[in-house]
C-alpha cells in the first residue's frame, strides 16, 4: 500500500521592502517620555549651543539620539547608521539620528563647560522625574535618607591611537569611568572619565559634591555615602561630613587594623544578618585626620580549611590573618576567619545598630549591578573614538540611556511586576518589538504583531496622562 506523500510547505517568496515596517516600535514610548519631561530642552538649556548655525542637531538632540541608540542595543557610533536605515523607526524616535561622523564631530565640541552642562541637566531631570512619580513611591524617596554609592569600572580598549586611556595594574589598556549613583533609584548623578592608571581618590570628594548637588530638592533627609576600599581617603570622609552626610568606607587591611582585630574579645562578636557564618563587632579605631565620631566595624566570616585555596594569588587568602592561614593550610585548624573592615561615622551604639549598618553597607553591591547594566545594557562596554572628549559624551549617553530606562519603567509601573528590567530585558519586552507604521488622514497608526502581551499600549497611556514639563 503506497503512502500518501507528505504535504510540502509552500515556497516563500521575498517581496519588496516595506518601509512602513520597523523593528523598534517601542521607541514611541521613549519619545513620549522625552517629550513629557522636556529632556532635550533641559540639556540644551544647560549645555548651550554646540555650533554657530541654528540648523541641524542641538547638543541635547545629539545626546538623546545617542542614548536612544544605546537603549535600542547599539554599542558603537556606526550603530547610528543602522537606526537611520529604519525609516519607520526614525519617525517614532524622539530626535533624528545623526550620521556617525557628524555625531563624533559634534561630540568633540563638548568642552569641560558643556560636559558640566550635561551633568547639570541630569539634576533637572531628577526633579522632574520625582515630581511625576506615584505619590507612594515619591513619599518613600523623599522621607528616606538617600544613599550615594561611589564606584569605578574599567572599559578595555584596543588600538594605540586611542587617547585618554592607559594600562591598568592588570595590564589592560582601558579608560576608567568614575560614577556616583543614587542607590535607591539606580540613577547616576555625577561621573568622570579617567584613564586606566588614574587614582580615583583625588577626584572622589569633588564627585561626591556634584552628586549631592544633583539630588532632587524635595529630599530633605541627610544623605549617606558608601564606597569600597579604592576610595579610602580622609578627604572623602571630611567632604561627606562637611556636606551634612554620614559615610561608610571599606578599609584596606593594614597593620593597625589587624592589631585592632586581634584585641577584640570573643564575647564582643554578634551574629551578622543574612550572611551565614558571619559575625560583626565595633572598635574605636579611627585613622588619623578623619572626622570626629569615626569608628570601625569589623566583620569576620567562618571559612573551612578545605575552602581555602593553596594558590598564593587567591583573593580570600588576603582576608585571613597570617597565623590562622598557616594553621589552616597545615591542617592544624579546621577553619579560619575571613576579615573585613568598615570605617564609618554612622551612629550605632547598640549591637543591633552595628549589625544594621553592616548589612546596609553590603547593599553597595547594587552599584556593581548598575555599572554592569550601563556597560552591557547600554554601550559603555566600548569607547568608540580616539578622542577622549567624544568618549566622555558617549559615556554620558550610556548614563542617560540608564536614566531613560529607569524613568520609563517607574513612571509607567512596568517595574512593579517583575522588578526593574535591565537593558536586555527592556529591549526584548518594550523597545525592539516589530510594528507597522501607517499614516491616514494625518494620523499615525502603529500596528503590533499578535500572539504576545504588549507593554507598549499601557506605557503610552500612562505616559500621556503625566503633566508636561
Amino acid at each position: 500500500m503506497s503512502k500518501t506523500p507528505a504535504k510540502r510547505a509552500p515556497r516563500v517568496r521575498i517581496g519588496p521592502v516595506d518601509p512602513s515596517l520597523t523593528g523598534m516600535a517601542g521607541l514611541a514610548a521613549v519619545t513620549e517620555l522625552v517629550e513629557r519631561l522636556g529632556v532635550v530642552k533641559a540639556f540644551d538649556e544647560q549645555v548651550g549651543p554646540v555650533k554657530q548655525r541654528a540648523r541641524g542637531l542641538t547638543g541635547g538632540e545629539l545626546l538623546v539620539g545617542m542614548a536612544t541608540a544605546q537603549l535600542a542595543g547599539q554599542a558603537t557610533l556606526s550603530g547610528l547608521d543602522r537606526l537611520r536605515s529604519d525609516a519607520a523607526g526614525e519617525v517614532l524616535a524622539a530626535v533624528p539620528f545623526a550620521p556617525p561622523a557628524t555625531a563624533a564631530r559634534l561630540a568633540g565640541r563638548f568642552d569641560p563647560a558643556r560636559t558640566a552642562g550635561i551633568e547639570a541637566g541630569v539634576g533637572v531631570l531628577a526633579d522632574r522625574w520625582l515630581a511625576r512619580l506615584p505619590a507612594q513611591r515619591r513619599s518613600e524617596l523623599v522621607r528616606g535618607r538617600p544613599t550615594i554609592d561611589l564606584d569605578s569600572t574599567d572599559v578595555e580598549v584596543y588600538g594605540r591611537g586611542k587617547q585618554g586611556v592607559a594600562y591598568t595594574y592588570e595590564g589592560k589598556r582601558a579608560g576608567r569611568p568614575l560614577l556616583a549613583s543614587w542607590a535607591r533609584t539606580g540613577l547616576v548623578l555625577a561621573a568622570d572619565l579617567l584613564s586606566g592608571d588614574q587614582d580615583v581618590r583625588p577626584r572622589c570628594a569633588g564627585l561626591l559634591a556634584r552628586a549631592l548637588a544633583n539630588l532632587p530638592t524635595a529630599l530633605s533627609a541627610a544623605p549617606l555615602v558608601r564606597a569600597d576600599s579604592g576610595f579610602f581617603t580622609g578627604e572623602l570622609a571630611r567632604a561627606a561630613v562637611a556636606a551634612g552626610a554620614d559615610f561608610a568606607i571599606a578599609a584596606p587591611r593594614n597593620t593597625a587594623l589587624w592589631r585592632a582585630y586581634a584585641a577584640v574579645p570573643e564575647t564582643a562578636w554578634t551574629d551578622a544578618r543574612d550572611m551565614h557564618g558571619a559575625q560583626v563587632t565595633a572598635v574605636n579605631y579611627a585613622p588619623a585626620g578623619w572626622p570626629p565620631g569615626t569608628y570601625t566595624i569589623i566583620r569576620r566570616v567562618k571559612v573551612s580549611a578545605a575552602e581555602i585555596s593553596a594558590d598564593p594569588r587567591s583573593r580570600r587568602r588576603r582576608t585571613i590573618p597570617k597565623g590562622q592561614l598557616t594553621l589552616a593550610l597545615e591542617g592544624v585548624a579546621d577553619h579560619a576567619w575571613a576579615v573585613s573592615f568598615l570605617v564609618t561615622n554612622i551612629p550605632a551604639d547598640e549591637p543591633d545598630g552595628i549589625v544594621a549598618v553592616e548589612v546596609w553597607f553590603r547593599g553597595r553591591a547594587d552599584i556593581e549591578t548598575q555599572i554592569k547594566d550601563v556597560k552591557l545594557g547600554a554601550g559603555l562596554r566600548h569607547l568608540p573614538c580616539a578622542d577622549p572628549t567624544v568618549n566622555t559624551v558617549w559615556m554620558w549617553a550610556a548614563i542617560l540611556a540608564g536614566w531613560l530606562s529607569t524613568m520609563l519603567q517607574s513612571l509607567t509601573g512596568l517595574d512593579q511586576h517583575a522588578g526593574r528590567a535591565h537593558g536586555d530585558r527592556l529591549r526584548h519586552q518594550l523597545i525592539n518589538i516589530p510594528g507597522r507604521l501607517t499614516r491616514h488622514a494625518g494620523t499615525l497608526t502603529l500596528r503590533l504583531p499578535p500572539g504576545r502581551d504588549h507593554y507598549l499600549p499601557l506605557a503610552l497611556a500612562r505616559l500621556r496622562a503625566l503633566p508636561a514639563a
